[in-house]
């Protein structure tokens, strides 16, 4: 993998904790989720009537992801509601690329050498020693009634969404590659995307959702900008690089979103849960040498 491929990558890596800290510092994590996707629809409806349309061959792929990021963000609004975003973040983001991995060989021909088989591992036990990992993981309010059972919810959730998140990977490594446009194919997949979830939100909670759009707004601005620009970033790295390798190095993610919970969120991280999340980082590190 060439270093700019690799800068490309982490910048998307960036992006992608500080949206999603944006996600974990909303007063309704699901309802962030739909203003950040509402915000990336808007930006790329904008956008798309300057772009080529994606290659016809790409569009079963394009149905397929929008359904699983359906899943997604459901999932991952559930995760934030029973646990830290230092304890949610790392596994459903460190769990997906292992999954893409070993993925990756029997359905895209994509074989692992023997440094992604240690990045592989890597992965896996940092991914055991987060879910094993006790404290921290709860806020304080709750601390005293149930912090375990909420702790493994939050635990669950997130190894749930692991699964969507590599599911839409794989899809979408295929699907990028033959879109022939990827920035096409990301911008028509949170069209889509936010049709469904806006669909499903309003019969629900329309007036909730229009008050707290009005009071969120600038979640839609830069979440889904963030949202938008990371993960157009990430499938044109995927159209010139491994799927299996950009998914692992794109979880240095990890680190970031281990900052941003600490400064910006002021979550309190114990001692095995730093050694967990450097170890999962090291696993994705290793994907660069792959």
């Amino acid at each position: 993998m060439s270093g700019q491929v690799a800068a490309v990558i982490l910048l998307a890596a960036l992006l992608h904790a500080g949206w999603n800290a944006l996600i974990k510092a909303g007063k309704d994590a699901f309802l962030t989720s739909v203003l950040a996707v509402s915000g990336a629809a808007l930006i790329s409806l904008a956008a798309l009537p300057l772009l080529p349309a994606p290659a016809p061959g790409s569009w079963p792929m394009l149905c397929a992801t929008t359904a699983i990021h359906y899943c997604y963000f459901g999932l991952m609004s559930a995760a934030y509601r029973h646990g830290d975003m230092s304890l949610a973040y790392p596994l459903m983001r460190g769990s997906a690329p292992l999954l893409v991995a070993l993925a990756s060989a029997p359905l895209l021909g994509e074989q692992l050498t023997a440094v992604q088989y240690a990045a592989v591992a890597c992965i896996s036990g940092g991914i055991f020693s987060m879910a094993l990992a006790r404290g921290g993981a709860v806020p304080a309010a709750a601390a005293a009634t149930e912090p375990v059972p909420r702790q493994r919810r939050a635990v669950l959730y997130a190894l749930l969404n692991a699964c969507a998140i590599a599911c839409y990977t794989l899809v979408d490594g295929v699907g990028a590659r033959r879109s022939g446009s990827p920035l096409a194919y990301t911008m028509w997949l949170f069209v889509l995307t936010a049709a469904g979830l806006l669909a499903w939100t309003l019969p629900r909670r329309r007036a909730g959702f229009a008050a707290y759009a009005a009071a969120h707004w600038r979640a839609a601005a830069l979440g889904g900008a963030g949202t938008l620009a990371s993960y157009a970033l990430s499938l044109w790295a995927m159209t010139v690089a491994p799927v299996a390798a950009v998914a692992a190095l794109r979880e240095i993610s990890i680190l970031f979103a281990a900052a941003i919970a600490v400064v910006f969120l002021h979550e309190k991280i114990i001692p095995q849960r730093y050694a967990a999340i450097a170890l999962i980082a090291c696993g994705a590190a290793l994907m660069r040498y792959a």
